[in-house]
């Protein structure tokens, strides 16, 4: 084979494995992700400096990820305040629809994301990282996920704390969780609600890990 002709089948060799890799899909979501859970808690349990630190969170691992050219937002609902309104956790996260990091659809609207037909479940509910979390069943329970919401997706203001004082607490307090693998201690719906399933012992980490959890969110992208 002459130096020209071995030149030319490495290039071919070179653009038949660039094809494969990109038929496999690019290791980071390049900005086609539009929904994740965070991987790891920052380490302040339920208290993310409020709503603008739990969205910047969410942005920060986006980025990590590959798809911080996105506007990120937590999906956490906030309670009315003297001076403040209360905030609706699915006004915050645009109109879909929600891919995970693999390309599944999660929800094609904020209608379908609160209703029975999303396909928010344990196997789709993936971090930035593109890996799972465990649930119930699972060594380690860490299916809480902190929303202060309820099953529509709003404030609960009923004069308790639902959201470890508007996620800036990391002590006493309580917040609203739900159960990203669908799965309770009962079979009732509201046990098994991916958003509004039972309110936590407190808003530490070791308080939230006592129902479950781990301090972790959903985090949608808002565009």
């Amino acid at each position: 084979m002459t130096r020209r002709s071995s030149l030319v089948a490495a290039s071919a060799l070179a653009a038949t494995l660039l094809a494969a890799c990109g038929a496999m899909g690019p290791s980071t979501p390049q900005g086609g992700m539009s929904f994740f859970v965070t991987s790891a808690n920052p380490g302040k349990g339920a208290d993310f400096g409020g709503l603008a630190g739990a969205d910047r969170y969410c942005q920060s691992l986006a980025a990590s990820a590959g798809a911080g050219s996105r506007t990120w937002r937590a999906y956490l609902s906030a309670s009315a305040m003297p001076g403040s309104p209360s905030v609706d956790a699915r006004d915050r996260i645009g109109a879909g629809p929600w891919r995970n990091v693999k390309g599944d659809v999660i929800a094609t609207s904020v209608a379908n994301l609160h209703s029975d037909t999303n396909n928010l479940t344990k196997q789709t509910a993936l971090t930035e990282k593109g890996t799972g979390i465990s649930g119930r069943g699972d060594p380690v329970n860490l299916h809480d996920m902190l929303t202060g919401s309820s099953p529509d997706g709003r404030a609960v203001n009923d004069g308790k704390d639902n959201t470890c004082g508007n996620w800036t607490k990391s002590g006493d307090g309580s917040a609203l969780v739900g159960h990203h693998d669908r799965m309770g201690l009962r079979d009732d719906a509201p046990s098994k609600s991916w958003n509004s399933s039972h309110p936590t012992q407190g808003c530490s980490l070791d308080a939230l890990k006592k129902t479950g959890g781990g301090g972790l969110l959903y985090c949608f992208a808002q565009n």
